[in-house]
């Protein structure tokens, strides 16, 4: 009776696997390790002096510390210079919450320091992070973690053979009070304009929105195909995706990047952007202290800028603009590319496989009504999840309404609030159901509808509907056998793992409050599942349901009655 379910049990587990694959970050390397290797164990030294104490822009604190980094950089060999200028008068007003008329910042210091190369007329490769924090916190991870990973990125350079190009870092201020600082690097407002960036031909910035979790390639300048294939390469333990690319260029947010890209644009210069964002409620916190930061995520985001910058550096040429490719991640173990029409391809082999489906032998073959009612249960399931997932986020909001900062510290019991919802509606909507070929066939056809769509609209996004699609109706083509089911149960748990990295990547990006982040995975791990799934029974489906409706309601009733994290930053509103 239980051998039955195996199959999918088999792929649950595989998928957990590499779901832990993905987001485990790298383990942290001690300070003994040879010289051209990069150490998180070095760099928290640095940590520990920049996280101090919180060092807004215009602060003595913040003085303090742009004198140590000007030491610190020039102690690693490179030419530093200070370059200071008036901050927006408008972002200071705008930031009148952060300290009184006194506190405000009169000037603001960029520092330029430059090692050379051999060959000063190349265009160099710079390194950019801000040195300023909010007020009240300590900023380990926004943006310490970004400058310890810089200097710990030219200690590893400069401890080797002379690069052939200049490498040019930018420590900017004023990043949390409007990105004053790139501003006036790149565009001159306030002039003059740097005279240093238009030697620049490759920028790599570092961010953090958090505390920990793996670093991630989440931002490049347009026309990224050839820098992209240049990290492709590079990068030994890769993290990013064009679907972050293509959210980022869309949403309202910012790093000092957004300063440098119009010009970027104008030159044709390549551009990366990394960050990490798990540990979400450290953003912005007085909590955000070297001793709680992930020294794995510090690991990881200089791990990869070190490898990236000494690709760049020994490039021949370095990336110019090239049509934008589609790129992904396969569990932090290989970063995949390919062109954008490729999808085209991919969405004509998907319907090909679904309808041999259609075509196959077995049960409910070639029966438009099965089909219709396989389409109508998987957008049932995504119908269903939505009101979940909905009515669990409005259970969960504090009396008053919720507050960003402390719904960021809640974003675990979120997500395990938001897995108990969506399961929920699996086994209302799955549990009981077993397809035949037409119905299962059926059940393909709203995603990919879904994924032609986004091929149409966002080529660079849609990988993360056709690639699932495609694969799974592979899946349900093989035969049940020998060697049939063994692969079925490895294809499966490649898609479902995929899914439960995406799931979670996009829960701690934009929350729960977003159901699609929630539906979508969902119903393309169902996609991969269904052809090993087995029906429960009455019973059996009666109490897992109820069981999940139990722990969706008590998470959320958990985090209405907890109280306002202790994480949140001092000057947010609690209402």
């Amino acid at each position: 009776m239980i051998a039955r379910y195996l199959p999918a049990l088999g792929a649950l587990v595989l998928a957990a696997v590499l779901t832990l694959v993905a987001t485990t970050t790298p383990w942290p390397l001690a300070p003994d390790r040879p010289a051209g290797e990069f150490s998180a164990g070095r760099a928290m030294a640095d940590i520990r002096v920049i996280a101090a104490a919180p060092h807004p822009a215009g602060s003595a604190a913040d003085l303090a510390l742009q004198d140590w980094l000007a030491r610190r950089l020039a102690g690693l060999g490179m030419t530093v210079r200070v370059d200071r200028f008036a901050p927006d008068p408008l972002h200071i007003a705008r930031n009148i919450e952060w300290g009184s008329a006194a506190d405000r910042p009169r000037l603001l210091t960029n520092l330029i320091a430059v090692l050379p190369g051999r060959d000063r007329t190349l265009p160099a490769l710079a390194l950019m992070a801000h040195h300023d924090s909010v007020a009240g916190s300590p900023g380990a991870a926004d943006d310490g973690a970004g400058l310890a990973a810089i200097l710990e990125t030219v200690r590893a350079v400069a401890s080797g053979p002379r690069p052939a190009r200049d490498l040019l870092v930018i420590f900017t201020d004023g990043e949390e009070i409007g990105l004053d600082g790139a501003r006036h690097f790149f565009a001159g407002n306030p002039p003059p304009v740097d005279p240093a960036r238009d030697h620049i031909g490759a920028l790599i910035n570092l961010e953090a929105r958090g505390g920990g979790g793996r670093a991630t390639l989440f931002q490049t300048a347009n026309a990224n195909g050839e820098s992209v294939a240049l990290a492709a390469r590079a990068l030994r333990h890769p993290a990013g995706s064009s679907l972050a690319v293509y959210l980022y260029r869309v949403l309202p947010n910012d790093t000092d990047l957004t300063e440098a890209l119009p010009w970027m644009a104008t030159r044709g210069v390549a551009a990366y952007n990394f960050a990490f964002i798990g540990r979400p409620g450290l953003y912005h916190s007085p909590k955000a202290t070297a001793d709680r930061l992930d020294q794995g995520s510090l690991q990881d985001i200089g791990a990869q800028t070190l490898d990236l910058t000494r690709a760049l550096l020994v490039a021949p040429a370095l990336p110019r603009p090239a049509p934008d490719l589609v790129f992904f991640d396969l569990f932090g173990c290989a970063l995949v590319t390919l062109p954008t029409y490729a999808g085209w391809f991919l969405l004509a082999a998907a319907l090909v496989a679904i309808s041999a489906i259609w075509r196959g032998r077995g049960r409910g073959r070639g029966h438009p009504r099965a089909a219709l009612g396989g389409a109508g249960r998987m957008l049932g399931l995504a119908g269903l999840t939505t009101l979940l997932v909905m009515a669990a986020n409005l259970v969960s909001f504090h009396v008053g309404g919720p507050n960003y900062y402390d719904r960021l510290a809640a974003t675990p019991w979120l997500e395990a609030m938001a897995a108990a919802a969506a399961l929920t509606a699996f086994f209302v909507v799955i549990g009981r159901w077993r397809p035949g070929r037409a119905a299962l066939a059926g059940a393909f056809v709203p995603l990919w509808l879904m994924a032609v769509l986004l091929q149409a609209l966002a080529p660079v996004a849609a990988y993360v509907l056709v690639l699932p699609v495609l694969l799974a109706a592979l899946t349900a083509m093989l035969p049940p056998g020998r060697w049939g089911t063994p692969l079925a149960v490895l294809m499966a748990g490649v898609v479902t793992g995929y899914q439960f990295v995406l799931g979670h990547e996009m829960l701690q990006a934009v929350g729960s409050d977003l159901p699609l982040v929630v539906f979508l995975p969902l119903m393309l791990a169902t996609l991969a599942i269904l052809p090993l799934w087995q029906p429960f029974s009455r019973r059996a489906r009666r109490v897992v349901v109820l069981g999940c409706v139990v722990a969706a309601l008590g998470l959320a009733l958990g985090i209405r009655a907890a109280p306002i994290a202790d994480t949140i930053p001092h000057y947010t509103k609690v209402r």
